[in-house]
């Protein structure tokens, strides 16, 4: 027998061997192997560890001469720029180079090894490269863990688009040659493995006592005291006494050593052993892992954590963590701001309620002694459906676009054997507290559609079966109070069905204010969208609202159909909340009305001129594909993209409306098609000159890509990935831009004049007037008829130009440029041009223009906006940065030269280059590179380009900060993307239960 802290453990009766491989990717794998080894060797047998990780995190606990360590890195798992942030291409090409490129060296010499030691069975967490030595030296062996490198990768090959598939393949051949995985709770799709066995969770053991640890720091019991825990992983944090709550301390773990900390925090020694701190501490403070997610369940501690980009493993340990009610999530704005009072004061009123096993260590190590002396474990019976699911869910990560908008599926996350933890719960019960799409639609049933895991879908959600419950309880909160209360309630038949579309504003990367000259242009869907709700009632069954029934009563009609349409949130607008018309005010006799009539019909009331946004949709749907609507239309939007900040609100709102008009009659267009028939809502109802990439990216981006689109006119080039070291961020000037103003308006016109002036050039110039190097050419004193005909052709295209874009930068300067005015008055142009060719402005006599600026901008910034594309996909380095960042700098400048600028947006762009070139900067730890004005300019959004990094998140709220000193003005900050329109689909739903 041997004695472990008083208890007696059954030692084995045969002396074995453990090759334990451990991933040298952080403290989680090496802490949990530290619990098994512990048993191990308490059972009386050779532990030899193969890892790149620190020695001390084994030593620490266990001291002891049957432990060996062999220093090795043959699994190197994430390269992580700083805590919260993975560098995807990185971590793929220095797998490649650590596993990949000397396999066959490395298989040779660890079967040599193996031998040597004469080891009895190979263990890994999660190398898989010793699962295939292990098979060459026909040794048996078994994985511990709760994912497998497969998974993780397969995100980072989507994400950082670089032909990296071969190493996923490699990695799940590797782990097919293990005997089966034993699987801790919180585990991810492991298709590789044949067989499981699920164990309890692996936690290390404490060795003080609540009261016993406090003592030793000197804290007293009723202090309040949060654990700052980020795996050990120095990244330079900032802390200011104000981040904690009054009588709060903080205990640091990981602080860099000549870090200064308030008298509120505490910094914690490298090596300390964080168990038992943990349990001595009200709460933790950290990001999401294995082994700060187990310890937190374990010891009952409530965790406020920071989500990270690009780890495939946090949903699943998430969905453990909540569905014990023991997380917290904190936006990463507010952790790096330091407002954290509110989720701390929030995490201690939890309840912590996981009552699972904690001694997965203890089990784990039975199984492993076991299986090493020859015993076969009768292992999951349904490992070939459980393979099947998680080949399913593997495949649709390899697939799916990258970003946040990863959700478990709820038939894969509620598996009967979930954590292998849960006996208390019935299935039905675990559905109904796990599955996040059950929690949100537990008001209505989805007929079609998917939400994608989109929370803000989920919202939307729960705004509509509140609007009506609330209005009947009486009970109107502050929240609820922002629309109609009576309107909203009748707005739409409960027992019938309603068609739901989402679709995102958009932040103008590149590309502005050239789409309507035909540029490339390269935008991205923001995080921030519309949602919009229809649902078609026959005329005999629609609630009118009390002015609609009055007009019915005088008029003595019967039932006829109608257009009703709730703001929701447009306290936040100068618009109202409400807007009704009979549908056929659409209608002249058998036609549609005009454009042009539609266009003064909106505009008569400008209180009401919002809803030509809406309405219009129904009348180009019309009047474009011969639509006639019989029914009665009841549409509640609400959207998220704010007015004014140039990121697109209306395109939102037209695009998400026209998708769910469509959805539910029955409709089928595509993305692009209905792209194009929204731009004509905007241009001809409500009057807006815009061009088309605005409805484009709405309607046709994916999150985290950039949608690339050569607007001549729509014509869709593909998306182009965000490499995972770059990050784009819009902020706000709060100078309202909008594009029906006269800035943008008579920029446009100037680009159509110089295009106009620019072809008649071309046609009028006789060939020798082109300042043409031909000295090389002359054939007896005459240039070539070859070279004469090539350039005569050249002429002809540009004569006919019916873009400004295919202009090339060259021609124009060479040819072009000296030969456009500055300016012009407008009748000056009309006398000898007649017409400018554009169909959504016109020319004001009296007006003068600028041209040259206004056509010179599209032709050189179609030429940046290649480059820009080129670059995104060459090698990742400081130089491919900075190139990028000029490219932005050099349109911003354009923009300004067009008088499209603006103090605001100069001033952030201002503030951009001093961050970009202060000392902090050049000593290295730069991270903004560029930015620029976007979409119509004269106010709106700045566009940044940065490396995806923490300390590139905390210069741009350093900037905020910085402009709201400066002006007063709090901007908004955009960050994050989401699906379009046509990825969202529609949902169609019903609700499961009728209010009283």
């Amino acid at each position: 027998m041997i004695i472990d802290d008083g208890n007696q453990i059954s030692a084995s009766k045969k002396h074995l061997v453990f090759a334990y491989y451990v991933s040298g990717h952080g403290f989680g794998h090496a802490t949990r192997v530290v619990e098994v080894v512990r048993h191990l060797i308490l059972y009386g047998h050779d532990v030899h560890i193969v890892t790149g990780a620190s020695q001390f995190v084994f030593t620490t606990e266990i001291q002891s001469p049957r432990l060996f360590f062999r220093k090795v890195l043959l699994d190197c798992g994430a390269v992580q720029v700083d805590a919260l942030t993975v560098d995807c291409h990185a971590s793929l090409e220095k797998y490649f180079q650590t596993a990949i490129a000397p396999r066959a060296s490395i298989l040779e010499e660890e079967v040599e090894w193996l031998n040597s030691i004469k080891a009895d069975i190979v263990v890994s967490d999660v190398v898989p490269v010793a699962c295939r030595a292990a098979a060459d030296a026909g040794i048996r062996s078994v994985c511990v863990t709760n994912f497998g490198w497969d998974f993780i990768y397969s995100e980072y090959v989507m994400a950082s688009g670089c032909n990296y598939h071969s190493i996923i393949w490699q990695i799940a051949e590797d782990y097919s040659h293990c005997e089966f995985v034993i699987r801790l709770p919180g585990y991810c799709p492991m298709p590789a493995f044949h067989d499981v066995v699920d164990v309890p969770l692996v936690v290390r053991r404490l060795h003080k006592s609540r009261s016993e640890m406090r003592k030793e720091l000197g804290i007293a019991d009723n202090m309040k005291l949060v654990i700052f825990n980020f795996g050990g992983q120095q990244a330079g944090w900032k802390f200011k006494q104000e981040y904690l709550p009054p009588g709060w301390l903080c205990l640091v773990c990981g602080a860099s050593g000549n870090q200064e900390l308030p008298l509120n925090f505490i910094k914690l020694a490298k090596d300390v052993y964080t168990p038992d701190l943990i349990a001595a501490s009200d709460c933790m403070l950290g990001k999401i892992g294995y082994g700060t997610v187990s310890e937190a369940l374990a010891y009952k501690l409530p965790f406020v954590f920071v989500c990270r980009d690009y780890f495939n493993e946090e949903p699943f340990l998430r969905n453990m963590l909540e569905h014990y009610q023991g997380g917290i999530e904190v936006t990463r704005r507010d952790f790096l701001t330091g407002h954290w009072a509110p989720y701390l004061k929030r995490s201690i009123s939890l309840k912590p309620c996981y009552e699972g096993g904690i001694n997965g260590g203890e089990v784990t190590a039975r199984i492993l002694q076991d299986t090493a002396m020859g015993k076969c474990f009768a292992v999951d019976k349904f490992s070939g459906a459980r393979r099947l699911r998680d080949a399913i869910v593997l495949g649709y990560q390899l697939q799916r676009a990258p970003g946040r908008d990863i959700c478990i599926p709820d038939w894969y996350a509620l598996d009967e054997n979930e954590h292998g933890l849960c006996t208390t719960l019935s299935n039905t019960e675990m559905r109904e507290k796990n599955n996040l799409t059950t929690l949100c639609n537990k008001d209505f049933e989805i007929l079609h559609g998917d939400l994608h895991g989109l929370s803000d879908t989920m919202s939307f959600l729960k705004i509509l079966a509140e609007l009506d419950t609330v209005h009947d309880s009486g009970k109107h909160t502050e929240k609820h109070q922002r629309c109609d209360h009576l309107s909203v309630a009748g707005l739409f038949n409960w027992k019938e069905e309603i068609f739901i579309a989402r679709a995102p504003g958009r932040l103008d990367v590149m590309g502005g204010i050239a789409d309507y000259s035909g540029s490339l242009v390269l935008q991205m869907p923001i995080r921030e969208a519309c949602h919009v709700a229809v649902q078609r009632i026959h005329p005999s069954k629609q609630k009118l609202w009390e002015h609609a029934q009055a007009q019915k009563l005088v008029k003595g009609q019967e039932s006829y159909p109608v257009l009703r349409i709730v703001s929701y949130r447009s306290e936040s607008s100068n618009h109202g909340t409400t807007f009704d018309m009979e549908l056929s005010d659409l209608m002249d006799g058998k036609e549609p009305i005009s454009y042009e009539k539609a266009n003064k019909y909106f505009t008569r009331d400008p209180s009401q001129k919002w809803a030509a946004y809406i309405a219009g949709t129904l009348l180009v749907l019309m009047t474009e594909l011969g639509v006639r609507f019989a029914d009665s239309i009841s549409i509640l939007v609400s959207s998220a993209v704010p007015e004014g900040k140039g990121v697109s609100s209306s395109a939102a709102v037209e695009v998400a409306t026209m998708s769910a008009i469509a959805a539910a009659h029955g409709l089928n267009i595509t993305p692009r098609d209905l792209a194009l028939l929204c731009q004509k809502v905007e241009n001809h109802i409500v009057g807006a000159p815009c061009g088309v990439m605005d409805q484009m990216a709405s309607a046709c981006g994916e999150a985290n890509k950039l949608l690339a689109m050569i607007c001549q006119p729509a014509e869709l080039i593909g998306l182009v990935n965000i490499p995972t070291h770059i990050r784009f961020w819009g902020i706000d000037s709060g100078i309202r831009h909008s594009i029906s103003g006269t800035d943008y308006g008579s920029v446009r016109i100037g680009a159509f004049m110089g295009r106009k002036m620019i072809k008649s050039i071309a046609s009028s110039l006789p060939f020798h007037s082109l300042s043409i190097d031909n000295s090389h050419e002359h054939v007896n004193g005459k240039i070539s008829d070859n070279i004469e005909k090539d350039h005569g052709e050249i002429l002809e295209a540009e004569a006919s130009l019916d873009y400004l874009c295919n202009l090339s930068p060259c021609r124009y300067e060479s040819v072009y440029a000296k030969r456009l005015p500055e300016s012009l008055l407008g009748e000056k142009f009309l006398e000898k041009y007649v017409d400018h060719d554009d169909e959504v402005t016109v020319i004001d006599l009296k007006r003068c223009y600028g041209v040259r600026a206004a056509a010179q901008h599209p032709i050189y910034e179609n030429f940046c906006v290649k480059a820009f594309k080129a670059l995104l996909t060459s090698q990742s380095s400081d130089e491919q940065l900075s190139a990028l960042g000029e490219l932005m700098y050099r349109c911003h400048y354009s923009y300004n030269a067009c008088g499209l600028g603006s103090h605001g947006t100069d001033k952030l762009v201002k503030l951009v280059q001093e961050m970009q070139h202060n000392k902090l900067s050049k000593s290295g730890k730069g991270t903004l590179f560029g930015a620029k004005i976007t979409g119509g300019g004269s106010g709106g959004t700045v566009c940044v380009i940065g490396r995806n990094c923490l300390r590139s998140s905390e210069q741009i709220l350093e900037i905020q900060q910085r402009y709201r000193s400066a002006t007063g003005y709090l901007p908004f900050l955009f960050e994050g993307s989401s699906p379009g329109a046509g990825r969202f689909g529609y949902l169609k739903i019903r609700r499961r239960f009728i209010p009283a």
